[in-house]
């Protein structure tokens, strides 16, 4: 008997951390597996090749699925995962420039790739699309705001995106992991306008996200939650990956909005007493 032909996934931002957990545990569910990279090179994990991808640019996410769909001929699950975030900063502590430049790949790329592999899963009648959002996409986050800003984007994007598509044989989920034991936070991106009226909060939230880090979960349990999104006959919009991000996701819910915030800024220290204002504020 001839064997089935196995389904083919696209996973962004596949090279370390969440992404490459991903595509490892996809290609171990049987998957054909295909991560990306800016590079494209070859990682240690041979589970799955590597495309060479920059989701900011329309002529690389072209030339990606185009490749992909001339190796395969489809696609049936896509995994947007490639993104990155700003160290903790007051929301005025970054320039338009620098907002302009993480929406660019954690939202609009996101958008890209969407809108190159759709077509092909309307043409084909079915598909998934499994986009990594974050408990901050229904959570605030104080130093945090853009990166917030952008996982909220995605949860909109996604739950509209999924009713668009669901007659057509598509599906679309968001998994929504806290506090996770990546190298992503190697990658952030320093706050560019940094003000000494910040320096004394920005400082704190940044030991307090340390120190949660130090307890964090493995990228492996967000990999396992996007395999049981991608293959639920009846897939939910949203998948809380990890104790913590289901414990949030519970309290965000059924608690009062006032405990919620009272929580929020107890647990990151946020109403000690501030510093006196100075007379003006400069970057450093």
């Amino acid at each position: 008997m001839n064997k089935m032909k196995p389904q083919v996934a696209l996973v962004t931002g596949a090279s370390s951390g969440i992404g490459e957990a991903t595509a490892a545990r996809l290609a171990q569910a049987g998957y054909k597996v295909y991560g990306t990279s800016r590079r494209g090179a070859q990682i240690r994990n041979q589970a799955f090749e590597m495309l060479a991808l920059d989701v900011t640019r329309d002529e690389s996410v072209e030339a990606a699925v185009s490749e992909l769909m001339r190796r395969e001929g489809g696609i049936h699950l896509l995994v947007n995962n490639a993104g990155f975030g700003v160290a903790p900063a007051g929301a005025e502590e970054s320039s338009i420039e620098q907002a302009r430049a993480i929406f660019e790949t954690n939202f609009f790329g996101l958008v890209r790739m969407t809108r190159a592999v759709v077509p092909h899963m309307r043409q084909q009648g079915h598909g998934r699309i499994v986009n990594i959002g974050s408990v901050l996409g229904f959570l605030p986050m104080p130093y945090g705001a853009l990166y917030a800003a952008t996982k909220h984007a995605v949860a909109g994007y996604s739950e509209s995106l999924d009713h668009e598509l669901r007659t057509r044989g598509i599906r679309v989920s968001v998994v929504e992991p806290a506090y996770t034991k990546t190298p992503f936070d190697a990658n952030f991106m320093e706050p560019d306008a940094k003000l000494d009226a910040y320096h004394e909060a920005r400082s704190g939230v940044a030991r307090r996200v340390n120190e949660v880090m130090a307890t964090a979960e493995q990228p492996g349990v967000v990999a396992e939650t996007v395999l049981e999104a991608a293959s639920a006959a009846r897939p939910k919009l949203r998948y809380a990956a990890g104790k913590l991000a289901k414990r949030l996701r519970l309290l965000r819910r059924f608690a009062p909005a006032s405990m919620v915030d009272a929580g929020l800024r107890k647990d990151l220290r946020l109403d000690m007493p501030a510093a006196a204002p100075t007379r003006t504020a400069r970057a450093f």
